[in-house]
């Protein structure tokens, strides 16, 4: 008997791990970024790899989270979480050479709208340079 509440416990705290690291837009609270389609244009575009957009789109589902989670108050603070997402993009870059693709003009004008349009849904109106300032793409 033991053995298997052992057993209940682990097999909870994986899902409850799980959970906190990948939300779902469908779990975001606000109803905007529930419905937005994020990276667009990238997912029309045969030349970045579904994949990889995949990584992107939950590079912004993480940032609305964090907004959510963290509510920031100030532009400061927003900049903050948009920095650290900026950053993750940074790190994605790579994957995309390696695909024969690379975050473009195309791509960052895509991501720049979809940072401001987070913004702004979160009640912030932003700088779009300075949301993606940590950019190097």
């Amino acid at each position: 008997m033991k053995k298997i509440i052992k057993y209940q416990l682990i097999f909870i705290l994986t899902l409850l791990s799980c959970h906190s690291k990948n939300i779902k837009q469908m779990e975001l609270v606000n109803k905007q970024m529930v419905e937005y389609s994020f990276l667009k244009e990238m997912y029309e575009d045969e030349y970045f790899p579904n994949y990889l957009v995949d990584k992107g789109k939950d590079i912004l589902i993480d940032l609305c989270n964090e907004i959510e989670i963290k509510k920031p108050q100030t532009l400061e603070e927003l900049y903050a979480l948009t920095h650290k997402a900026t950053d993750r993009f940074n790190d994605l870059q790579e994957e995309f050479y390696e695909n024969d693709s690379e975050i473009e003009t195309a791509a960052r004008e895509c991501i720049a709208i979809d940072f401001q349009f987070i913004s702004r849904s979160y009640g912030f109106e932003a700088d779009i340079e300075e949301l993606i300032a940590t950019r190097d793409w």
